[in-house]
């Protein structure tokens, strides 16, 4: 589909699952493609203007960029993104924003225009199989890289909070927008002021539109989740810009970079000295709670039938329990695989954290035959 054609109705899934890959998308963007969609979505808007484009290596680039012309820069006077603003080149003027006519009027008009078709509960049926597939990950994806840029520009300095929020929110997602995109291409409602804005997203990643300077930037290099979407990787950034900006987490929880890369190095004694309880939760994970309940020479609370209740206890956080399990059929070599449930931390007994696994009270628990 070109910038000025429209679409028809698709079904749902063909949506989801081709937005989904717009979203996760990396590498190099497709400069040619996405300059000429910003044409079209400047004249779709009614912006005569036809401005310069300039590109970026990531958001916080881009977002460096935009302070400047908007005459916030100096809000970053001796925070940690100074430097960012330091190395910019000269900036052409870029007159005002213009993100209300490029992008949300053309946005509001097609969802307006899908609710009054399809009806409230008709347009929350189709929500919900496109775009609220998409949107619990993206908008994840993109609250932690507004995060990341603003940590990276203001720091701990209040003063340019305020400058480095408003100018994130100038941002058009291009990618990351792929929720509500699917929403509209599932609808039929890509129109011809629509329809750029949709080729920008599969061609770039975000974008600032100034009357007379468009600021785009370049998709991620790397990209790693767990199963559940969120952002996952235990040995390097979980993901990455061309100009080194990058996000480290596990299993969605933002972590530094120099603490995953001293996770091999874990002893019981450094996680229980670790001052963070989020950090010192990862550590757990990563080193083995049976791992750590045996180095730790730890006692366990309660045995039974079911299985062994062993308790972590950790200061400023509540205690980690689990329920050690062995399974009662066979491997193939004969031996018999253990397990190690969590249970809440107010369990008493082993049978107890059995059946809460199974939605179960300890007395309703009574099998007939274990597996």
């Amino acid at each position: 589909m070109t910038a000025t054609q429209q679409a028809g109705p698709r079904p749902g899934a063909d949506a989801v699952r081709d937005w989904r890959t717009v979203g996760a998308a990396t590498g190099p963007a497709d400069r040619a493609r996405a300059e000429r969609a910003v044409l079209a979505a400047y004249r779709a808007a009614g912006v005569v203007e036809e401005p310069a484009v300039l590109w970026f290596d990531s958001p916080l680039q881009a977002a460096a960029a935009a302070l400047h012309l908007t005459g916030r820069a100096d809000k970053l006077r001796g925070c940690p993104g100074w430097d960012q603003v330091a190395r910019l080149p000269e900036l052409p003027e870029a007159g005002r924003s213009v993100r209300e006519q490029v992008r949300t009027a053309p946005w509001e008009r097609a969802r307006r225009r899908a609710h009054q078709r399809l009806g409230p509960l008709g347009w929350s049926a189709l929500w919900s199989v496109t775009g609220g597939e998409l949107w619990p990950t993206g908008q994840a994806l993109a609250d932690r890289i507004r995060a990341g840029v603003a940590e990276r520009l203001h720091g701990d300095r209040q003063s340019a909070v305020g400058p480095v929020r408003q100018v994130l929110l100038d941002a058009v997602l291009g990618q990351h927008d792929a929720a509500w995109l699917a929403a509209f291409d599932a609808a039929g409602e890509v129109d011809a002021g629509l329809a750029p804005l949709a080729e920008l997203s599969r061609s770039a990643g975000w974008w600032w539109p100034y009357e007379r300077l468009v600021l785009l930037c370049e998709r991620p290099t790397e990209l790693h989740r767990d199963e559940a979407g969120r952002l996952d990787r235990p040995d390097g950034p979980a993901l990455a810009y061309p100009d080194g900006f990058a996000l480290h987490a596990w299993h969605g929880m933002p972590v530094p970079a120099d603490f995953l890369a001293n996770l091999g190095d874990l002893t019981p004694a450094r996680i229980r000295e670790e001052e963070n309880a989020e950090l010192r939760r990862v550590m757990l994970e990563h080193y083995g709670y049976d791992r750590y309940l045996a180095d730790s020479a730890a006692e366990p609370l309660h045995r039974d039938e079911t299985g062994v209740l062993w308790r972590i206890q950790l200061d400023d956080d509540e205690p980690v329990v689990m329920v050690e399990v062995v399974n009662s059929t066979a491997e193939p070599d004969g031996s018999f695989r253990t397990y190690w449930l969590r249970v809440p931390p107010t369990t008493g007994t082993a049978r107890e954290g059995v059946a809460w696994t199974f939605g179960l009270t300890a007395d309703q628990y009574r099998p007939q035959r274990e597996t």
